[in-house]
């Protein structure tokens, strides 16, 4: 058996094995039988594009489910109506009452308080493994549980909850969330659909990667051949030709009356200045006959 033959065995053996249980649990997540199961179509795609990667990963399940929780929980669909997370499971006919009472307070939780529930007392994770899988501290991840815990017990007293150790509550939870059963009338991705609808995906991902980047560089050079090298004036106003502004016919007037109160005032001042040097010089005549009349007597 050649390697790639190798490595389409391995895969398939892992989505037969866990395809069915995580179309469940996505589809506790999300309330909504199609986005599940889009879900895990995704997260397989996504592991059958990194197989060497997934093939060698001490946990290939928990990496899929890894890619399916997040998928199911990405914040974007909340935009589409179609792909919000459900406020309560659809299509609970085929389900008893209970389960469906527990399957809508699961959805009453808040995302990432669902994720750490789901994980730890659904799939039976520990909690370091569970914090691990979700990127928080054991803290933060046992107070989500906690809280989420608290929030099931008053949403649905029956279940007994109340009073009962933290080991007790999850052995309660974990009986009846693996009981739940998965979303009814659509079955999970066929195995040899997966693998071809993830080559398929990946070869538009790269024709559409190749494409922008040939866009790309046919507008940079388009770009470079249009642009001129050197400066080139308008065509329709030269710069030797532009017309230097004229002031307006009003403020012309009234700058060339204060050109001529300025040049009045400047011979008023002309004239100002000669009068006093008259004056002073008429002054000094003056005072100098005086002294010259004071010196008279005592010449003679």
């Amino acid at each position: 058996m050649t390697q790639p033959e190798q490595a389409a065995t391995a895969f398939d053996a892992l989505h037969t094995r866990h395809a069915t249980a995580l179309m469940q649990q996505a589809y506790l997540l999300t309330g909504r039988p199609w986005l599940a199961r889009r879900a895990v179509e995704r997260g397989f795609w996504l592991a059958w594009q990194r197989w060497p990667e997934v093939a060698v990963d001490p946990d290939p399940a928990g990496w899929v489910r890894a890619a399916v929780y997040e998928y199911a929980l990405t914040p974007w669909h909340r935009l589409c109506p179609g792909l919000r997370t459900a406020r309560g499971p659809r299509n609970l006919s085929a389900a008893g009452a209970s389960d469906g009472a527990l399957a809508a307070a699961l959805l009453r939780l808040p995302a990432p308080h669902r994720r750490a529930l789901l994980l730890h007392d659904g799939v039976g994770l520990g909690l370091d493994a569970t914090a691990a899988e979700i990127e928080a501290s054991v803290p933060a991840t046992a107070g989500r549980l906690r809280h989420a815990r608290e929030r099931i017990a008053a949403l649905l007293p029956q279940l007994g909850l109340d009073g009962q150790p933290p080991e007790r509550q999850g052995e309660i939870l974990r009986a009846r969330l693996t009981a739940l059963p998965g979303p009814p009338q659509v079955p999970p991705p066929v195995t040899g659909d997966v693998r071809s609808g993830s080559e398929r995906s990946a070869q538009r991902i790269t024709r559409t990667a190749f494409g922008a980047t040939w866009l790309f560089v046919l507008v940079t050079l388009l770009t470079i051949a249009v642009t001129p090298d050197h400066y080139v004036p308008h065509p329709e106003r030269p710069q030797a030709d532009v017309p230097h502004s004229r002031m307006p016919a009003d403020r012309q007037r009234g700058a060339d009356e204060r050109e001529r109160r300025r040049e009045a005032r400047e011979r008023r001042d002309a004239a100002r200045e000669e009068g006093n040097s008259a004056r002073e010089e008429g002054n000094a005549a003056v005072r100098k006959k005086i002294r010259q009349a004071r010196l008279a007597p005592e010449i003679r």
